[in-house]
């Protein structure tokens, strides 16, 4: 190593030759990293009159956060509501794919499921989030995108607005509320979202304990109302599960969920934010750019992928029901009932910026900050921020994934 009048003996990496994203623009500067985390180069060079130990030739390509995906129910092969003998080197496989697609941290998703399932995958994933959402910023895996807690997507859902949700498995909070919970998934200690209808008796009070947790609430497949939705947000509700998707059509008298978008009833220190599957399957592209063009900041990106994601046509399996691909579509066995995509997260960038018209910048953090901002993890993941965490995808002006690093270190490169 040259020598280096640096406080730290750790090596610098100097990007050089990018447009870095940063507060929302692309600009045209280096940027430096150091132990896995973004510096700050006046520091750098005035305080500690330190340099660059490597630098890497970034072509005139992008650089921006890494994608965060926060509802993802497994692919090639690997289906996260299953439990399998080995459910850790399946979210293994999963975090290492879609490296190639620019995703560096995600929630595993698991669809409504018979309480064994809950228990045995809860428990045999490697917990990363309990209470603490800042426990997110530790070391990623060597290798891999970083597991952030898993998504449980039911089953305290509309039977009306299932989709492709075993109906044998939908529960409704009985006891009273957080015990069915934890009757049903066994432990929360890994769980950093919950989707739920705010429709059903005693869910307020579920709303509340979740929200006091640090775990965001998502309200979905849903028959509610509007003022039922509202209440919901009011009592700590923050996001919205593949909107337009398994709840109450829009209508001028009642918006239902997607009234959400332009409620005056949100308190005003607080953003809904909501999920938009952009497979070109899911959502309309016109009804995509009249939520981009109500909200824009709260939009997020989400695959809502499948097993078959990354794999040929053919039956697979989501949960305890068998699906069927069929081109870019994926249905319920023997329906016309979608059941999840098979799009990657680089593929939904792609066609967001596309069907919206939005820019390049808007594009790339509805999959990267805005994601972050729903969980409370920007102080580490989706910003390009002095101090957080050099977790980078670089892309070309289509964007189309071109290398991905994590913790400043290279994991996947075309």
């Amino acid at each position: 190593m040259p020598t280096n009048k640096s406080v730290s003996k750790a090596p610098i990496t100097q990007f050089v030759n990018c447009r870095i994203l940063r507060d929302h623009k692309l600009q045209r500067e280096d940027l430096w990293v150091r132990e896995g985390r973004i510096l700050d180069p006046e520091k750098l060079f005035f305080d500690e009159e330190g340099y660059a130990d490597q630098r890497v030739d970034c072509e005139g390509l992008i650089i921006a956060p890494g994608f965060i995906d926060v509802q993802i129910n497994g692919g090639y092969g690997i289906d996260f509501s299953q439990a399998t003998s080995n459910v850790r080197g399946g979210v293994a496989l999963v975090a290492k794919k879609i490296l190639e697609h620019g995703v560096t941290s995600f929630l595993p998703t698991l669809v409504t499921s018979p309480p064994n399932i809950y228990h045995k995958v809860g428990t045999t994933s490697t917990p990363v989030l309990s209470t603490c959402p800042f426990q997110i910023c530790k070391p990623h895996p060597p290798g891999l995108a970083l597991q952030a807690g898993c998504h449980l997507e039911g089953p305290f859902i509309s039977l009306e607005k299932k989709g492709a949700h075993p109906e044998q498995y939908l529960r409704s909070f009985q006891s009273g509320g957080m015990l069915d919970l934890i009757e049903t998934y066994g432990t929360l200690d890994n769980v950093a979202m919950v989707t739920l209808a705010p429709e059903l008796p005693n869910s307020e009070k579920v709303v509340r304990e979740l929200a006091q947790r640090g775990i965001t609430v998502s309200l979905g497949h849903s028959v509610a109302n509007l003022s039922q939705a509202e209440e919901a947000v009011q009592n700590g509700a923050s996001f919205i599960t593949h909107l337009f998707n398994a709840m109450l059509p829009f209508h001028h008298r009642d918006p239902g969920i997607v009234g959400l978008l332009t409620s005056d009833q949100v308190p005003q220190d607080r953003t809904v934010f909501y999920g938009m599957i952009a497979d070109g399957i899911h959502t309309n592209s016109a009804a995509l750019r009249i939520a981009h063009r109500a909200h824009p900041t709260g939009l997020v990106l989400v695959t809502d992928a499948i097993t078959a994601m990354g794999l040929p046509p053919g039956r697979h399996t989501l949960g305890q029901q068998v699906i069927e691909i069929q081109g870019l579509h994926a249905y319920v066995a023997g329906t016309k009932t979608l059941s999840g995509s098979i799009a990657t997260m680089d593929m939904c960038v792609r066609h967001f910026k596309q069907a919206s018209g939005c820019s390049v910048e808007q594009a790339l953090e509805a999959a990267s900050l805005h994601p972050a901002q729903l969980l409370g993890i920007t102080r580490c993941k989706g910003t390009l921020d002095y101090g957080a965490d050099a977790d980078l995808v670089l892309l070309d002006d289509a964007i189309n994934v071109r290398a991905t690093y994590i913790a400043g270190q290279e994991v996947w490169r075309k």
